[in-house]
């Protein structure tokens, strides 16, 4: 029966992931002028889970709402998350996002400012199309959610210059950087589709412990993770010297010389790849990766009690479903 449920959700997923594709493939068709619209095009096929629009999606249909009245909510977050991403890609000099070059990379840095400017421009278009005369309080909300967005990639860099950033500090920072996206997703899904003031906070709450979660999972793969099927060289945060929630973990419980080799990776700004192996290993005989793993579980597990305040039972099943297979995921 369990088997059955999960043919039938991951059915559902592709199929609704199909439907944002086409309506993300289609969005810049005729657009012009071509330098901006086509380089956002670019960045849309690069592909993805499309996690968020299906967020808002999901959340609609649990308050009881339907799909075909929130497409453009959906796509409107998926915008605004590879604005993001657009955006983090340049702060970070990264050469690629998803196996492609990286919008600077491939056409140049004004190109991807302002293709990046013009995708978050055509969120609050798209986003506009749903409102349904309940426009002021969805702008708001979207917009708080790009605050929140902002302030946490701001943190991030904040972050990056400090030698002591305390795990609840770094709770925060993935609250606001990435958190807060899942967030606006499952609130506007739910706003979206009428529901009440309890379904409307229940589901933001999953969306935000959902979106903790998610993240923390990121930093276990980046170390844990298989590198055939994480599709990326195991231990590039540490390459990076990124502090991550293992990197934290770590440097809290570290004691004498083991201390001193976690430190050497934010002085000297990441390590070189022949590292890796050691710390990994550090990191497995400081327990780090199962306090990851507990605290995945933790985030999980509050998101899933919000579910009691779904009426449903097939849309309970169908949000624990998902982020289950989030938090257990590969890559």
């Amino acid at each position: 029966m369990i088997k059955n449920s999960e043919t039938k959700f991951w059915l559902l997923y592709e199929r609704e992931r199909e439907k944002i594709e086409k309506r993300l493939s289609s969005l810049f068709e005729n657009r012009e002028p071509s330098s901006l619209y086509k380089p956002g095009a670019y960045i849309l096929k690069g592909g993805g889970k499309r996690i968020r629009p299906l967020l808002v999606l999901l959340s609609t249909k649990a308050v009881g709402g339907k799909l075909s009245k929130v497409y453009n909510a959906a796509i409107a977050v998926e915008l605004l998350h590879n604005f993001t991403l657009v955006h983090d890609d340049i702060m970070d000099n990264a050469d690629k996002r998803r196996g492609k070059p990286t919008l600077h990379k491939k056409y140049n840095m004004d190109t991807a400012i302002l293709s990046g400017d013009g995708l978050l421009s055509i969120a609050y278009e798209t986003l506009l199309k749903d409102c349904n005369g309940n426009a002021k309080l969805i702008l708001s909300e979207f917009t708080q959610g790009l605050i929140e967005v902002c302030e946490g990639q701001s943190l991030d860099n904040e972050y990056e210059s400090l030698q002591n950033v305390s795990i609840e500090k770094y709770i925060l920072m993935i609250e606001k950087k990435t958190a807060a996206l899942a967030e606006l997703c499952c609130k506007l899904g739910a706003i979206l589709g009428g529901g009440n003031k309890s379904e409307i906070n229940a589901l933001a709450k999953f969306g935000k412990y959902l979106g903790i979660a998610f993240q923390i999972q990121d930093d276990l793969l980046d170390i844990a993770g298989n590198e055939n099927e994480f599709g990326k060289f195991v231990g590039g945060d540490l390459v990076e010297g990124k502090k991550t929630y293992l990197y934290l973990k770590a440097i809290s419980k570290a004691k004498g010389e083991d201390k001193k080799k976690l430190m050497l990776i934010t002085k000297n700004k990441g390590i070189h790849r022949n590292r890796i192996e050691f710390y990994k290993g550090l990191y497995f005989r400081l327990g780090v990766i199962d306090d990851a793993r507990n605290e995945i579980k933790k985030y999980s597990g509050r998101a899933l009690k919000q579910l009691r305040f779904i009426k449903q039972k097939e849309d309970r099943e169908i949000l624990g479903w998902l982020i289950n297979t989030l938090v257990e995921r590969s890559r």
